[in-house]
Order: C-alpha cells, then sequence, then structure tokens
C-alpha cells in the first residue's frame, strides 16, 4: 500500500488516514473538505449556468416569454429529479462493484442500466406529454401564456429519454473516477444551448459589429427556440457522454464485451432501494414547488416572471452549499466506516460552518448585486423591482440555508435519511406553504418569499439542533 505521508496533501492520502485510522491535524481535515468540495461545485455549475443562460435570453422578448417558462419550471425539475434518482439507482451499483474490483459486473449492470433507463425516460416522456395540454391551466396560468408554456413543456418531456441517457453517461464516468470527461462535455452543452437559442430565439437581424452591420440569421421561434434549443443541447451532450462511455472508458467501455442487456431482478430491485426514496423525496418537494407557482399565478405575469428568474439567480448562491454537501456525504461516511465517530462528529461541524459561511458570503453578494444580476435577466421595469425584492429578502436566509444542505449531506453519509427526510418535508408543506398561501393575497410576491426565507431558517434551526444531539452518529 503506498504510504501517504510523501504527500500529504493529495486527496487520496488524506482519505487513506481516515481509512487507516492515523491522526489529522485541523487543516488536514479543512484541506480534504475543500479538495472534494470544489469538484462538486464545478460539476454543478454548468446545469445553473444553462438556466441562467435561457432565462436570460427569453427575459429579452418580454414579461409574457419569461412567465410562460416560469409556470412550467417547477415541473420540469420534477420530471429532471425523477431521471436523476433513476440513474443514480444504477450508478451507484456501478460505483460498489468497481471498488470490489469487479470489472464484469459493472459492465453487466451497465448493460442493464441502458435498457432499464431507456424505457423509463420513454415512459416519462409520454406521461409529460400527455399532460402537456393541461398542464398549465393546471398551474392556474394566465390565458396568454398558457400557448407558449404548453409548447415548452411539450418539447421538453420529447427530450426526457436524452435527457436520462445523458445522466446515466455523466454518473457513471463519475463513479468510474472520471470526473474531466462529463465535466467538459456539461460545460460544453453550455456553450451548444447559448448557440442555438441565438438562433432559434431570436429573428432574424442586424448587429454592429466593429462598426458594420453584420447580419445574423434567426428562426425568430421565441419560447419555442429557447425548448428547441436545449433539447439540441441535451441530444448533443448525450450522445457524446454516451459514445465516450461505451468506447472510451477505461472501467466501463462495453466494446470488445459480451453481455446481456436485459434486467435481471436483482439488479431493478437494488436499483429501485437506492433510487426509490430519492424519488419520492424530490416528488414530495417538487410537488411543493408546484404548490408555490399554484400560489403566485394569481399574482399575475409580472410575479411569476421574477419569481422564476428569482429562483434561477438564487440557485447560484446555494450551488456551493450542494458541493459541500457532497463532501460532507463522503466525509462522514468514510470516517463512520472506519469506526471514527469523533473524526465523524469535526467533519460534520467542520463542513457544516464552511458551507454556512460561503453561503453567507454569497447572500452579501447576492444582495448587493441583486440590481445587476436581475437586469442581465430581463429588461421589464416591474419584473426587476420584484425579482430584486425577492433576492433581498432571500440573502438573509442563506447560512441557515447552508446548515441544512450540509447537515442533510452528513446524515445521508452516516445513512440516516429518514427522519431528515420527514424534517425536509415537513418545513416546506407546513412551514413554507402555509405562510406562503396567507401571506401572498395581502403581500404578494414579497409575501411569498417572506415565507420562504423564515422556513429556510427554521429549517436550519432544526437540522443544526439534530446534528448537535448526534444521535445520527449511532
Amino acid at each position: 500500500m503506498e504510504n501517504p505521508d510523501h504527500d500529504k496533501t493529495s486527496t487520496d492520502s488524506l482519505l487513506l488516514l481516515i481509512r487507516e485510522k492515523r491522526p489529522m491535524t485541523l487543516r488536514q481535515q479543512l484541506h480534504l473538505t475543500v479538495l472534494l468540495s470544489v469538484p462538486a461545485i464545478l460539476a454543478q455549475f454548468s446545469s445553473i449556468a444553462m438556466q441562467y443562460i435561457d432565462a436570460s435570453m427569453v427575459g429579452s422578448l418580454g414579461a409574457e416569454a419569461s412567465a410562460s417558462i416560469g409556470l412550467v419550471s417547477t415541473s420540469t425539475w420534477l420530471f429532471s429529479g425523477l431521471c436523476s434518482a433513476a440513474a443514480t439507482g444504477f450508478s451507484v451499483q456501478v460505483a460498489h462493484a468497481i471498488g470490489a474490483n469487479d470489472p464484469e459486473r459493472a459492465r453487466a449492470i451497465l448493460r442493464q442500466a441502458f435498457m432499464a433507463i431507456g424505457l423509463f425516460g420513454l415512459l416519462l416522456a409520454a406521461i409529460g406529454a400527455s399532460i402537456s395540454g393541461v398542464l398549465p391551466a393546471w398551474l392556474g396560468g394566465d390565458p396568454s401564456i398558457r400557448r407558449d408554456a404548453s409548447l415548452y413543456f411539450l418539447i421538453y418531456a420529447l427530450s426526457l429519454p436524452a435527457l436520462q441517457f445523458h445522466i446515466l453517461g455523466s454518473g457513471m464516468l463519475r463513479c468510474s473516477g472520471n470526473m474531466k470527461v462529463p465535466s467538459f462535455l456539461n460545460v460544453m452543452m453550455c456553450v451548444q444551448d447559448v448557440i442555438y437559442n441565438f438562433f432559434l430565439i431570436f429573428p432574424s437581424r442586424e448587429i454592429p459589429v466593429f462598426g458594420t452591420e453584420l447580419w445574423i440569421p434567426g428562426a425568430g421561434l421565441g419560447v419555442v427556440g429557447a425548448a428547441l434549443g436545449t433539447t439540441l443541447a441535451e441530444v448533443v451532450t448525450a450522445i457524446l457522454m454516451i459514445t465516450y462511455l461505451c468506447t472510451r472508458s477505461s472501467a466501463l467501455k462495453l466494446t470488445g464485451t459480451h453481455g446481456r442487456f436485459r434486467p435481471t431482478r436483482k439488479t431493478i430491485r437494488q436499483a429501485a432501494a437506492i433510487g426509490f426514496p430519492m424519488g419520492v423525496e424530490h416528488a414530495l418537494i417538487c410537488g411543493a414547488q408546484i404548490m408555490t407557482t399554484v400560489i403566485v399565478a394569481p399574482l399575475g405575469i409580472f410575479a411569476i416572471a421574477a419569481n422564476s428568474f428569482a429562483i434561477t439567480a438564487e440557485s447560484l448562491c446555494y450551488m456551493p452549499g450542494y458541493g459541500i454537501a457532497e463532501a460532507a456525504t463522503t466525509l462522514t461516511g468514510q470516517s463512520l466506516g472506519a469506526g471514527r465517530k469523533e473524526l465523524s462528529l469535526r467533519f460534520a461541524r467542520i463542513t457544516v460552518w464552511l458551507g454556512m459561511a460561503v453561503m453567507g458570503f454569497m447572500g452579501i453578494v447576492m444582495y448587493v448585486g441583486a440590481p445587476q444580476i436581475i437586469g442581465v435577466m430581463t429588461p421589464v421595469e416591474e419584473i426587476r423591482e420584484l425579482g430584486i425584492m425577492a433576492l433581498r429578502i432571500e440573502a438573509f436566509a442563506e447560512p441557515m440555508f447552508a446548515a441544512s444542505i450540509i447537515a442533510y449531506g452528513v446524515f445521508v453519509g452516516a445513512g440516516r435519511t429518514l427522519v431528515p427526510s420527514l424534517m425536509n418535508l415537513f418545513s416546506i408543506w407546513a412551514v413554507r406553504l402555509t405562510m406562503a398561501a396567507a401571506l401572498a393575497p395581502s403581500m404578494g410576491l414579497k409575501g411569498v418569499w417572506l415565507a420562504m426565507c423564515i422556513e429556510l431558517c427554521f429549517r436550519g434551526c432544526i437540522f443544526l439542533i439534530r446534528l448537535e444531539r448526534k444521535k445520527w452518529m449511532k
């Protein structure tokens, strides 16, 4: 076994200190936390950036175009989360097989995942397409935006098989230890999205370039163009991801190998055991977000658009929290697996307080820069004013939001997910939605975001209490 003393700063060497039950200084613990957090943060950036790009480009078309996408945004998150949960059920099994040095088993699970995931993606696409016509009305959208909202969701639904394979390929590569390729391809997907949107959303036009007018062709499809641009970027990325996985991945390539693609009962059962709880929780949380949309919808198209933009903008703020949460899961899980409860508690506290500090700083940036952040996304003054107000309210909740995100990651690492999931659901459904429904009629969008701010602070408090009671360590 390689002696970690030769390089006390590498990720593998520092993780080896945990597994070998060797002492770790506070500096080493902090350094390891950062080493694990940064790649996870960067991996999430591409999807957040793509949402921001779409919102900004569509926002230039006016309030109704923005509101039509904002109306169905929570529904798209629901379907995306189900895709992610399904893919995770298989990628985790592959990670276990690779860790057990059983590449044949890993490839067998990958083959079975292709068929199972393909069928699941087609099922989701059929469900999404079947409800696309009535979904905007279900959500209480204004009649003026229902057509565009319906078309946007229909195109999104038809792209779900590609999204499903994209998520599966990315997860499989990461579980095999390859972080660079999926990260690079996700960044390139953002670049593609910008290019496709540039030509599909806007009509043909002339733009000034170095003192001359340059004619740019365009389809002028508006909201439909945004949906098509994102779909094209998703399809191309999925093809590249799966092609690399099957032909170039050193651990999982299928070229030159043989095996059955029909899923076995054992593989499906294990995938369901891993992915089903994740899917249920995500569905219930997204259901709460959809209910929030239903509460916001009667406030008008300006409120719907501002709410959507503010949610997208805020995601840039809490992105570091989810990255640090992934690090917390790894560190807590490995420490408890090594029987080092005290070290696990130290990592839990380090990651939570680090996350609170980082997201607290991001909250300050969001409060100060709210006019610029929202201004990039829309030129409509009414939407800008509402969006700035929402972001500045939410900025005060960011530290406690970080506490709940990262503490949840700690509990996942400890294998204690039931109670934290119930805490999340109670906080959102009983506190946030109740308050939002009560405050929205009199306070408008301000009441909805005030309810969200109070709920996130409450959620952070109960997660910190559970963290310090230490029952999750038993």
